[in-house]
């Protein structure tokens, strides 16, 4: 970073810790014995569209990913025109959910894509409530829940909830501001 980046207040973009998303197993017992939410199964990966030459190269990265994956995968894009690769597994198999979305992740970010990864959602429930995603942003490391309850509405009281049960298991985004909400997403 230059001098001249220092005075106009620019910032190196933070290099995706891709390895946070290990403590998520553990961080589902809490859930669990705390609010007996457990795992759906469902997992995504959200990239927004690169542009120009870039998109064309983020969009054969994901065709490759998808093609050589045995149908684990499925591919959206919301209505904001950000894409979703959605895996849906046993809800028993939490550790293998991880170990494939951050093979989805490594991948990306291998081939030059880092800058394109927004976060990655795991979904949770069980507990007779709306599902709970915890949400992984890549560009900050943290973590946070959301609770969507319907066309544009979400529950801040179990997104908070679920954050003091959580404790230190996650490291969690300090800035509710940052608790951005992801409509649409699958699995919620």
């Amino acid at each position: 970073m230059g001098l001249l980046d220092t005075i106009l207040g620019r910032s190196k973009p933070v290099k995706p810790d891709l390895d946070e998303l290990f403590a998520l197993p553990s961080a589902a017992i809490t859930l669990e014995a705390g609010m007996n939410l457990k795992p759906t199964g469902v997992g995504s990966v959200c990239v927004k569209p690169a542009e120009g030459g870039g998109f064309a190269g983020l969009r054969e990265q994901i065709e490759q990913l998808l093609a050589s994956d045995g149908d684990k995968y499925s591919q959206t894009t919301d209505t904001f025109g950000f894409s979703w690769l959605t895996r849906q597994g046993d809800p028993a198999g939490l550790q293998d959910l991880v170990v494939d979305l951050h093979g989805v992740n490594s991948s990306l970010a291998d081939a030059g894509f880092g800058s394109a990864l927004l976060c990655t959602l795991v979904v949770f429930g069980g507990d007779g409530g709306p599902p709970v995603g915890l949400v992984y942003l890549y560009k900050r490391g943290t973590w946070y829940p959301f609770v969507p309850t319907g066309k544009d509405k979400r529950d801040n009281a179990r997104e908070l909830q679920v954050r003091a049960v959580l404790g230190s298991d996650l490291k969690i985004e300090p800035e509710l501001s940052r608790w951005f909400p992801v409509w649409g997403a699958p699995g919620l």
